[in-house]
């Protein structure tokens, strides 16, 4: 037999002997191996004498755990968000909006010196006038180079340019509004702030400097006027500018001249020259360009051969041609009314009409 811990058939020849063996106790040969008894517990002893195969789950807590409570924070966190960005659009909303001023017009008639020119072709007159270089319609209102500003982009600054155009157009060159039969195209485009004046100017027209129908568009008497040549002649410019972080301000001074005769004659009525000069400021909010409209804020009109003597505030009466203004100045002005405007008048200069 060998000794204790030595394999059952002595030790291997050419192993280390003794003490000198420091691996003696975990080295094993194959006969150390092939003798050793195998022990397998049973289910039972396994169960008894060991822990159990199957650990138990702790007991659940009450309520939610920390990471639900921080997904449904996160899940609250996002709702308000969206709800918060609905309703604050990137322009703001109308409860947020500064008030919008009031337009405030003048519109001065410029009275001729003597018998106004006529002629039977309208382009002869064009011909023999400063109009004689315009251009013909909204070809006379082009769009400057646009460039953005510290708070509004080119996109912003085009949309304002366009819009001004747009009103230019439809309140001085369309023909049902030439003619006073519809103001609805030159409406449409102002902010919903000036509606209730815009209205307000149509139903109880008064020269009280809010609230006359030419300050907001050209119209003339149809009973006495009407176009004979829709090719109107235009000059002018449009400069845009910011004012501030929230608003847009779109400057305008054009000169139309129109070719008129008297209303109901015949093609070989003599045809007279009329001149407007328009001089608008518009102001836009970011509202403003989101939904294409504008608030028109100052309106300066210039207008001629027209006789003092009229009023000029609901129609424009042009003088035709062969006639003269009326003798007499322009309606008196009451300096105790506080809310009346001055009655205004000038002289249309002998430069300013055609030539023969």
């Amino acid at each position: 037999m060998g000794g204790p811990g030595e394999p059952p058939e002595g030790t291997p020849e050419g192993g280390p002997v003794g003490g000198e063996d420091e691996y003696r106790s975990v080295v094993f040969d194959e006969s150390f191996v092939r003798a050793a008894r195998l022990q397998e517990y049973s289910a039972q002893e396994r169960m008894a004498d060991h822990a159990p195969a199957v650990r138990r789950r702790p007991a659940l807590h009450r309520g939610l755990s920390r990471q639900a409570l921080i997904l449904v924070l996160l899940i609250a966190i996002a709702f308000g968000t969206a709800v918060y960005m609905g309703v604050r659009h990137p322009y703001g909303s109308p409860q947020t909006r500064q008030p919008v001023e009031p337009l405030r017009m003048t519109v001065i008639p410029l009275s001729p010196r003597g018998k106004v020119p006529g002629s039977a072709d309208a382009e002869h007159l064009y011909a023999h006038s400063p109009a004689a270089q315009f251009s013909v319609g909204a070809e006379g209102i082009p769009l400057p180079a646009s460039r953005r500003t510290a708070h509004f982009s080119d996109s912003d600054v085009v949309a304002a340019l366009s819009t001004a155009k747009d009103y230019i157009v439809r309140s001085s060159l369309y023909p049902e509004v030439l003619d006073s039969s519809q103001v609805r195209p030159a409406r449409v485009l102002v902010d919903p702030g000036q509606i209730d004046q815009f209205d307000q100017s149509f139903e109880h027209p008064t020269a009280d400097g809010r609230h006359a129908p030419t300050g907001w568009l050209v119209r003339f008497d149809p009973s006495r006027t009407q176009l004979a040549d829709r090719k109107i002649r235009v000059q002018g410019s449009l400069q845009a500018a910011e004012t501030d972080s929230s608003t847009l301000e779109v400057t305008a001074d054009h000169t139309f001249v129109y070719a008129l005769r008297p209303t109901g004659a015949d093609d070989k009525a003599l045809v007279s020259l009329f001149t407007v000069r328009r001089e608008l400021t518009f102001r836009f909010d970011r509202d403003d360009l989101r939904t294409h409209q504008t608030q028109l804020v100052v309106s300066y009109m210039q207008a001629g051969p027209l006789s003092c003597a009229e009023d000029s505030a609901n129609h424009l009466h042009p003088l035709l041609a062969g006639e003269s203004a009326r003798s007499g100045g322009p309606a008196g002005t009451d300096p105790y009314a506080t809310d009346s405007a001055t009655a205004l008048c000038g002289t249309l200069s002998t430069s300013a009409e055609p030539t023969s």
